[in-house]
């Protein structure tokens, strides 16, 4: 089953200062964050976006606050799984969607949990693989690993754009492979 548009909501879990600096290929997950950020607003996919304990690891990083604009409200957790908070559940009942796109911090701990959450709760979880990271590439590639077995979708930046975009045809198409080739 193709990832429809019009049923996403795009999850940024935790993508803060004090985690983004001690993390594999950080540079490369913000770009593609980014990426998926400027192609959600484009085709109107919702986009929720936590923030692990702000005090104690910091806010949002700059670039990403700046990209997403009216898009940061960020729902502050202490939780691992985005699930176990109120306010991220509340929020997805109201957006009404059922395809998070995972993306984030740290691949084996926050978004591996609210993937396996995901699931038991009737979601479909889809983690981009190459817009999350770790610290320790061990933890990244188990974890992998363990999302496969589990049987959470899992797929790469570009897949997941063209996938929501459908058809080279559709009128943003131009405007979308700009984001893509950047």
């Amino acid at each position: 089953m193709l990832i429809q548009a019009d049923d996403s909501i795009l999850v940024i879990i935790d993508v803060q200062e004090k985690l983004f600096n001690v993390v594999l290929n950080r540079e490369i997950m913000l770009k593609n964050i980014l990426k998926l950020v400027k192609v959600c607003k484009i085709l109107n996919i919702p986009i929720v976006i936590t923030e692990q304990y702000p005090k104690g690891m910091g806010k949002t990083v700059r670039e990403l606050v700046e990209e997403l604009g009216q898009y940061y409200r960020p729902i502050e957790k202490t939780t691992f799984s985005c699930f176990r908070t109120e306010t991220f559940v509340k929020e997805l009942e109201r957006i009404g969607r059922k395809t998070l796109l995972l993306v984030g911090i740290e691949l084996h701990i926050c978004v591996y949990q609210t993937a396996i959450d995901a699931l038991e709760r009737g979601y479909h979880p889809v983690v981009i693989y190459d817009a999350t990271s770790s610290r320790l590439e061990k933890d990244y590639e188990i974890c992998l690993n363990r999302l496969i077995m589990k049987n959470v979708d899992v797929a790469t930046t570009d897949m997941i754009i063209f996938e929501l975009l459908k058809d080279a045809s559709d009128p943003r198409f131009k405007e979308i492979l700009k984001i893509v080739k950047e």
